[in-house]
């Protein structure tokens, strides 16, 4: 016999979402409809075209950690014979040490601040085994560096690091700047001035009437978003400011992106697959509904504090062959250089999301800039829609509570 609730079934789904926008509370149990059954990314999931398909399980990642153990002293023949020319060579390699991401030194371009000035480090009498070490696995004399072991996991040859400790030996004088804008501690900190809502500053305008259009669009099962939620502007005002969130039939966290494939798949059977075009557009719609909201995420749900204790723990984990963490990027590392890239903190890195990258020509929605992140330290990234990612986006969204939400963004 059918159930004399189902047919107001639909009903109770928009009331639910409607009334808290209007400030009414509401004690109704809604259950929104969800596939809960099959991945909401391409499978099997591929590495996007343009990264290299470097494969590196030997190293921890947000999913999983393999232990790296620190080193031991390796004891090396002293003074060290390497070569000083090739040394130079290697410390503006981008796949060997590149030293100058980190550190100034002499004739490198647009060097960083991350790490220490050793522009003059042949004048400061350490010794030839305590340099190689010290580049084989810093973690050996600073447990908490952000320096890479870079001999210790293979980045580096002993015979390579030989050759840098002979070209540091070398380097007596202080840098000289030419331009101020090559001194990362004089170099002005970028100020993203664009106004990321006007359509001919921002290309990813054109997302928010994509998202409008596939809104209104009907599905293969013959139903559109409006036949439910006939007033989006009233319905989803506040609805993206409180996302993401825990969905416990998944037993994780999920984002306006996942749920905009799972709810889609259950209601029109659209299919709007992670970070293809239609997905961006319908999540950045969603959010531009929003816009001039504050963020508010509600930290006191039981399971939002477990995952939010999950989060803040990936934050800290290293991972990749570079041994990097989130923090040590965007906590201990703030506000400093990496080259010409200036690192900022978590405050300000969600509101914008999903954001045109302009050095791409792209859309980036939050897990995605996850992915590449991973991809940057050399680690083993994780599909679009991995519980991690969604802990992590939980935590960063908790640290932008009270900022305006204004999609798409607009980054270089």
């Amino acid at each position: 016999m059918r159930s004399p609730l189902r047919k107001y079934k639909w009903l109770v789904v928009i009331l639910s979402l409607i009334m808290p926008t209007l400030g009414i509370a509401t004690e109704i149990s809604v259950t929104v409809p969800l596939d809960l059954d099959q991945p909401t990314y391409a499978v099997p999931w591929k590495r996007y075209s343009q990264w290299v398909p470097t494969d590196w399980s030997n190293y921890s990642q947000l999913r999983q950690e393999i232990a790296r153990p620190v080193s031991f002293i390796q004891h090396v023949e002293t003074p060290i014979k390497g070569n000083p020319d090739k040394g130079k060579k290697l410390i503006a390699d981008r796949n060997k040490g590149n030293c100058a991401v980190c550190h100034l030194l002499p004739e490198e371009k647009l060097p960083g601040n991350v790490g220490i000035n050793i522009s003059t480090i042949g004048t400061w009498q350490r010794t030839d085994e305590y340099l190689f070490n010290y580049i084989y696995d810093p973690r050996i004399y600073n447990p908490s560096t952000v320096m890479p072991p870079w001999g210790a996991h293979e980045v580096l040859t002993k015979a390579e690091i030989q050759d840098i400790v002979a070209y540091f030996k070398t380097l007596t004088k202080p840098v000289q700047f030419a331009d101020p804008l090559e001194n990362p501690d004089k170099r002005p900190i970028p100020v993203e001035d664009r106004n990321n809502l006007d359509e001919l500053e921002n290309p990813a305008m054109f997302a928010v009437k994509l998202g409008e259009k596939l809104y209104n669009q009907p599905g293969p099962r013959g139903k559109s978003c409006r036949d439910c939620h006939d007033n989006p502007q009233q319905t989803f005002v506040t609805w993206a400011v409180r996302m993401p969130k825990v969905e416990p039939r998944l037993n994780k966290v999920i984002g306006v992106e996942e749920f905009v494939t799972r709810h889609a798949r259950a209601t029109t059977g659209a299919e709007y697959l992670a970070q293809t075009e239609e997905n961006l557009a319908m999540a950045i719609y969603l959010r531009y509904l929003a816009n001039g909201q504050v963020i508010s995420i509600d930290k006191n749900d039981d399971n939002t504090r477990i995952a939010l204790r999950r989060g803040e723990k990936l934050m800290d984990r290293k991972i990749g062959q570079l041994n990097l963490a989130c923090n040590d990027c965007h906590h201990t590392s703030a506000n400093k250089w990496l080259r010409g890239q200036y690192l900022g903190d978590f405050v300000g890195m969600l509101d914008h999301f999903p954001t045109y990258r302009t050095s791409r020509t792209e859309i980036w929605d939050i897990r995605k800039r996850f992915q590449w992140c991973n991809v940057s330290v050399r680690a083993n990234e994780l599909p679009p829609d991995a519980p991690e990612y969604g802990d992590l986006e939980l935590y960063l969204t908790i640290a932008n509570n009270g900022r305006t939400l204004s999609v798409p963004g607009i980054r270089n």
